[in-house]
């Protein structure tokens, strides 16, 4: 019997507790690379900036071996920016990539379905309306995210959350969400829309440890949650009446997914702001790396991270003093890889 070529690529691994995985070799030397590049970005990032520090004084830094300066300047002020870049990036990643595999849409983004302007809006109420601090913004953020996300699941619900309709209702909460945030700047005195509209734009300066560690806490809960149910989601890939014969619970897998979607998307916004259109691409070139069908949750994760710290590096590397935020830079690149993905999908007769 001839075997394709596919069959012979994937390797399972059984662990002496009785899990198996499932090792796609391409997949994994992806993986890292993708990891490489997120690393080597990160270092030279840390390495930019007014006060230039060569790659191997980095590296001998982190190591503990750096001068009293080069401590300062790496672990102090420049590490921290890195890590809310890598750790937004990977959620922001992984958050689409569950998104896209659960609306089966590769248009299924945050960006698209309201979450990041939800996340917008419940940081610009706390921001105009209550005059708060960083850390009142952040549970803004949050709160709007969550709110809006169980919103969106309540009225795309009929029988069940399928594809479509998820993002239809998606775009519908987007237009919503982007006139209430149009709404509130008009109602800021100039001090608070100028804080809001700086906030908007979706910026690593200026982080510090205070980011890090809740996003990290988080990022260390949901991120094996999810791929503890990645075999659930591969499934559901193939429909709801299948993965239920195949004993897979598909709403409650879905709900589970789709809420840690929700807060991943609704923590990276709340760190860094709306960084627009890494969500949408990481999972699409992550899945065009490795040629495998299926979430791709892993390189997905690790896509998103690498696109930002290396979009933060470009914008500080490209523009000098006049460094444009993160935000505008994904926001440039997204959008032509979104009209070029339309153009792809209109000629495969798929839209």
């Amino acid at each position: 019997m001839k075997t394709h070529p596919r069959s012979r690529a994937v390797r399972t691994v059984r662990t002496p507790g009785g899990l198996s995985l499932r090792l796609e070799p391409r997949a994994l030397i992806v993986v890292v690379l993708l990891l490489a590049a997120a690393c080597a970005a990160g270092v030279a990032l840390i390495g930019t900036g007014d006060a230039k520090i060569p790659a191997a004084d980095v590296l001998r830094t982190l190591a503990g071996n750096g001068t009293a300066y080069q401590d300062f300047i790496v672990n102090e002020l420049r590490l921290p920016r890195v890590l809310v870049g890598l750790l937004v990036g990977a959620s922001l990643g992984l958050g689409g990539a569950l998104f896209q595999s659960v609306s089966r849409n590769p248009l299924g983004s945050p960006d698209l379905l309201g979450l990041s302007q939800a996340s917008t809006a419940g940081a610009l109420v706390v921001i105009v309306l209550l005059s708060g601090s960083a850390a009142q913004v952040t549970l803004g953020a949050l709160a709007g995210g969550l709110v809006t996300g169980f919103a969106l699941y309540a009225l795309a619900w009929k029988q069940g959350v399928h594809g479509y309709r998820l993002v239809l209702v998606g775009i519908g909460v987007n237009a919503v969400m982007t006139a209430v945030n149009g709404y509130l700047l008009t109602k800021a005195d100039l001090v608070d829309a100028t804080r809001a509209v700086v906030w908007m734009t979706g910026s690593l300066s200026g982080r510090d440890w205070e980011q890090v560690r809740p996003l990290l806490g988080l990022c260390a809960v949901l991120f094996p949650l999810v791929l503890a149910n990645a075999r659930g989601l591969r499934m559901m890939e193939m429909g709801d009446d299948v993965s239920n014969a195949l004993g897979v619970r598909v709403q409650r897998v879905r709900l589970l997914l789709m809420a840690c979607a929700v807060l991943l998307t609704a923590a990276a916004t709340a760190a860094a702001g709306p960084v627009s259109f890494v969500a949408l691409t990481a999972p699409q070139l992550a899945r065009r790396l490795t040629r495998s069908p299926g979430p791709n949750l892993v390189p997905s994760l690790c896509m998103g991270a690498t696109l930002l710290v290396a979009a933060d590096w470009a914008s500080q590397r490209a523009f000098g003093a006049d460094q444009l935020p993160v935000g505008v830079v994904t926001g440039v690149l997204g959008g032509a890889y979104l009209l070029w993905l339309l153009v792809t999908e209109r000629r495969a007769g798929r839209i």
